[in-house]
């Protein structure tokens, strides 16, 4: 986990440093297994030869989408998984990483990337990918799904080897630190292990990305999510070119 101070507010980056696996969202329930065939775990090398995990989500049978923190020197790319012990489970390798070219590591503004497969990826039941919200979804959705291997509580080291889900309720943009974020509140959401991952609302289209937290000041949890229509243009420029 990256731990930043920013306006005197703790950021805490949703990555997990781990060796073994991922864990849960904090305050959600397993997700039926393969009921979110979008969904995708990295396994990252970074630049020190660490070990770390993230989420993300199938926009193609090509590209994967997930946070700009999520950087690292290589990547596996887990599809069709539910256990992390699947065997079943589809291991595919990046080609190409595409960081926003507006995002900036202090604040998290444009936290979003995407990732361009090695080899295409095959659609199954298990493997499927997912809509995006475009710029006529502008107003903020009420109800959302947030699924991901992160850490299950914030007490407990341990991870669960099973993809985890947590419904959340969206927040006033005006509550947020950035325009081109939505945000939730509570003690339910995501945590370590869950950055990159989708933001499904009722329509079931991703409309953000898992991106960080902030404590605010009255000591309660602020889940953070970059805008996925903020950024369509970006997104159709990259994916139409490469």
């Amino acid at each position: 986990m990256f731990i930043r101070y920013n306006l005197a507010v703790l950021m805490l980056v949703l990555t997990f440093n781990g060796h073994a696996h991922t864990g849960k969202i904090i305050g959600g329930h397993e997700a039926k297994p393969h009921s979110r065939p979008y969904m995708v775990l990295l396994e990252m090398k970074t630049y020190r030869n660490e070990t770390k995990h993230c989420g993300g989500f199938l926009l193609s049978e090509d590209f994967v989408m997930t946070a700009a923190h999520c950087q690292a020197k290589s990547y596996q790319v887990f599809l069709g998984l539910h256990s992390y012990n699947d065997q079943n489970k589809l291991v595919l390798t990046v080609k190409q990483a595409f960081p926003h070219k507006g995002y900036c590591k202090h604040s998290y503004i444009n936290d979003i990337m995407l990732l361009k497969l090695s080899t295409k990826a095959t659609f199954s039941d298990r493997v499927k990918p997912i809509a995006l919200a475009d710029q006529l979804d502008c107003s903020v959705p009420k109800s959302c799904i947030v699924a991901g291997w992160g850490l299950m509580s914030r007490d407990n080291a341990m991870m669960s080897k099973r993809l985890m889900e947590v419904n959340v309720t969206l927040i006033d943009d005006k509550k947020c630190p950035a325009k081109n974020m939505y945000c939730s509140e509570g003690e339910q959401g995501p945590f370590k292990g869950d950055s990159g991952g989708p933001l499904v609302c009722e329509n079931g289209r991703a409309y953000g990305v898992v991106a960080a937290i902030t404590r605010q000041s009255s000591g309660s949890m602020l889940y953070m999510y970059t805008k996925i229509p903020d950024s369509r243009k970006w997104l159709k420029y990259i994916m139409g070119q490469i």
